[in-house]
């Protein structure tokens, strides 16, 4: 086995987080060394899939949204670095009934924050998009700055800066274990032993075995998307057709897109409940469950339920309260987490690496991240 490397931050993980940690500590200086088990942008975690919602009104807690407004900034800025285009603004509805959490969750972000924002009912969301089904007690609420990420191309971003910037980055290489100790950390791979004076974990749904330890209450959860052609493609193009959530019942959602690709249009099911490990999780697509997708689509985006193109799965790394875990190992200063994104994390990639780095280089983050904080799940101190 090789001899011990070192660097002052080593990462666990290039996925969403940590490559945008990547990318932030070593823009500011740092020695980075990060460790993936995996190629670059795999299809094994949860940031696969061609695209991923951003939005601001923020139906999960309006805590969100200053996040989110720097998110912004930070992806805009790295598009503007070079390479493929990264956000595509469309606009969004969250679309349910007006008791539902949707729409009184993204009313109350919108509000607090004082974002742009209509409330639509059913006749107006039909005008404005046709390819929507609605009753008449359905309402919407639309936001302008809403739009399409492309997860792989914005973690191959991150990773490239990171590179330029001088970070270190190591692929097809697994973490056995790590220690912490007063003068730093220690990780043994399947290749190596390298050494650092920070560690930071962002191991995505194998989180929970990265940091046994705490005993994190974290469960994986398989879902999937599926890519249909639309009877009318013209209906779906961005510009005349949004990103969406659709609350379709009480509790329930599916989400979707424009026609970004050429081979279909995208949908999915937010929240499955179907749980398992990311060794163990199902890959395989039933007859059942595209059925019961097109029962639902008969009733929400009808025009979308044609042929399906494709269908994968992904995994959700769920904390019981659905929100973050973003914070420091409590036995150890020199250790920073951050997982549970609980399906709606990609989003956040590049403001919650900047928080990562902020927390490895001066132990404190200028960003509002009470919410996320370990203790609140009786975590020891």
């Amino acid at each position: 086995m090789k001899s011990v490397s070192t660097a002052d931050v080593l990462i666990i993980g290039l996925g969403a987080m940590g490559s945008a940690a990547a990318y932030h500590l070593a823009r500011s200086g740092q020695r980075v060394l990060g460790l993936e088990q995996f190629t670059e942008a795999h299809d094994r975690g949860s940031s696969h899939g061609r695209s991923r919602i951003i939005r601001e009104a923020y139906f999960e807690h309006p805590d969100y949204v200053p996040l989110l407004r720097r998110a912004y900034d930070l992806w805009e800025t790295l598009q503007r670095e070079g390479g493929p285009r990264l956000l595509l603004p469309t606009g969004g509805v969250m679309i349910g009934p007006e008791p539902g959490v949707l729409v009184q969750g993204a009313l109350t972000s919108a509000r607090r924050h004082a974002l742009a924002h209509e409330l639509l009912d059913g006749r107006a969301v039909r005008q404005r998009y046709p390819a929507f089904a609605v009753a008449e007690d359905t309402v919407a609420v639309w936001e302008p700055r809403a739009g399409v990420l492309f997860p792989e191309l914005g973690i191959l971003a991150h990773l490239r800066e990171a590179t330029r910037s001088g970070a270190v980055l190591q692929f097809e290489e697994q973490v056995v274990s790590w220690e912490a100790h007063e003068g730093g950390v220690e990780v043994r791979t399947d290749k190596a032993t390298y050494a650092a004076g920070h560690l930071i974990i962002t191991a995505g749904p194998w989180a929970a075995a990265v940091l046994a330890d705490l005993g994190l209450p974290l469960r994986v959860e398989r879902n999937v998307m599926y890519w249909f052609r639309p009877d009318d493609p013209h209906a779906f193009q961005p510009g005349r057709f949004p990103i969406y959530i659709y609350e379709y019942q009480p509790d329930a959602f599916i989400y979707g897109f424009p026609q970004v690709e050429p081979d279909g249009v995208k949908v999915a099911h937010h929240h499955s409940g179907e749980f398992g490990t990311p060794e163990t999780i199902r890959r395989d697509i039933t007859p059942d469950e595209i059925e019961r997708m097109r029962g639902i689509l008969t009733r929400t985006v009808p025009g979308l339920n044609g042929e399906l193109v494709h269908a994968v799965t992904c995994m959700y790394t769920n904390t019981p309260d659905g929100h973050f875990i973003i914070d420091r190992h409590p036995h150890h200063d020199r250790v920073t987490l951050a997982c549970g994104f609980s399906g709606h994390g990609f989003k956040f990639a590049p403001v919650v690496g900047e928080i990562l780095a902020e927390l490895a280089i001066h132990g404190h983050t200028r960003h509002p991240i009470a919410l996320f904080r370990l203790g609140r799940f009786g975590a020891p101190a």
